[in-house]
């Protein structure tokens, strides 16, 4: 049994907020759990091409848009999935941060950040033996 408080978990700067890594690749679940805490007023195009990833809303407010361009509420009791390897936009209101409890798949390894000053989505490399994750062609060739 893994037993883990907060103030004991990796934490790391991922771009825009926080991420309090609780699950790991070496816990040997072969998925991710993460507290993750984004800041006040932040907007982050992100895309995961080599981790499907589900986020739930427990703290603040703020947005999550797709590549059409649908907007979603975020606020505490919502949660979306990108279970498409979708690109989005992650954005947090400016009246204050907001607070999402996540999960990937494959596992993180816990090193990883975003490069967010550039152009396009920021993503996260490719785990270490690919986790297990099937890809097809167009997401092996985008990645």
């Amino acid at each position: 049994m893994l037993v883990r408080t907060i103030d004991k978990v990796k934490t790391v700067a991922w771009g825009n907020g926080l991420s309090r890594r609780f699950l790991l690749e070496a816990d040997g679940l072969g998925y991710s759990l993460t507290d993750t805490l984004v800041h006040a007023g932040s907007k982050s195009p992100l895309q995961y091409v080599n981790h499907v990833e589900s986020c739930y809303c427990i703290m603040g407010t703020g947005w999550v848009t797709d590549s059409a361009g649908n907007s979603h509420r975020l606020e505490p009791g919502v949660l979306y999935a990108l279970d498409q390897h979708d690109a989005h936009i992650l954005e947090a209101d400016p009246t204050g941060d907001m607070r999402l409890v996540c999960v990937f798949a494959p596992a993180l390894a816990g090193d990883e950040r975003h490069q967010l000053d550039g152009d396009g989505h920021s993503a996260y490399a490719a785990p270490r033996g690919n986790g297990g994750l099937v890809r097809d062609d167009a997401q092996a060739q985008a990645a």
